[in-house]
């Protein structure tokens, strides 16, 4: 990624009279299994919207910001090295975000990596087009994924970042379909389902899957930009 796509490696004067279209990868901190880091959202967040801006086609500049680190994580919570700062300080933070971001750029759109964030980035945003500002929303829902840290997610992180997959703590984790563990993930969050925070089996995971998986999310969100058709929730598809 050149310094010219990223928005933390410009000056002002460089964006005087630019009005930019602003990517915003949204992620969170919080556990990944025993083999994926803390921050694997957010990796993904940073990686499918830099593949994204390097092909748009923009008659204005599209740049990548630095990521929202943090998000809604309450789920997550009864495994250490989880962070949450919870859906309401999340969408307060997107919201003057965008109110701060919009005196300056003319498009902004945020994409999410943690279902998670969803309701509170989706209610910043509806605030933020009520006001009148072009702002959207886009998620890295990979199709046919499984729920959390299984083979989905260990192949992207095979992809973008290998040395940091633990291999020897590898090993499949709940596979039960998400739509029965609902009411006790409710009750006692992932970790009454899944001792080891794994919702899924990794060990299928692959490289040549999760670059694949990277390249269609990116070609997508590449296609929205291109078209910007925001939907009634804000959603840009």
């Amino acid at each position: 990624m050149t310094p010219a796509t990223e928005l933390a490696s410009r000056t002002w004067r460089d964006l005087v009279g630019t009005e930019p279209m602003i990517i915003v990868p949204v992620g969170a901190v919080e556990q990944h299994g025993p083999h994926l880091p803390l921050d694997t959202d957010g990796r993904v967040a940073v990686a499918v919207a830099r593949k994204a801006v390097a092909t748009v086609d923009d008659s204005r500049t599209a740049l990548v910001a630095p990521a929202i680190a943090y998000g809604a994580s309450g789920e997550h919570e009864g495994f250490p090295g989880t962070i949450s700062i919870g859906r309401e300080a999340l969408e307060l933070l997107i919201l003057e975000y965008g109110r701060s971001a919009m005196r300056w750029a003319h498009r902004l759109v945020f994409v999410n990596a943690h279902g998670g964030n969803a309701h509170a980035v989706a209610n910043a945003v509806a605030r933020l087009r009520y006001e009148g500002r072009d702002a959207a929303w886009f998620p890295c829902a990979f199709p046919d994924a499984d729920a959390h840290a299984g083979h989905t997610e260990t192949s992207v992180m095979r992809a973008l970042a290998p040395s940091q997959v633990r291999d020897e703590h590898v090993a499949a984790g709940n596979t039960e379909p998400i739509a029965e563990l609902l009411d006790a993930l409710r009750e006692g969050g992932v970790a009454a389902v899944a001792p080891s925070g794994v919702l899924g089996d990794p060990t299928t995971a692959d490289a040549a899957t999760g670059e694949a998986l990277l390249d269609d999310l990116a070609g997508r969100l590449t296609a929205a930009l291109e078209s910007w058709t925001v939907d009634a929730s804000g959603r840009l598809r």
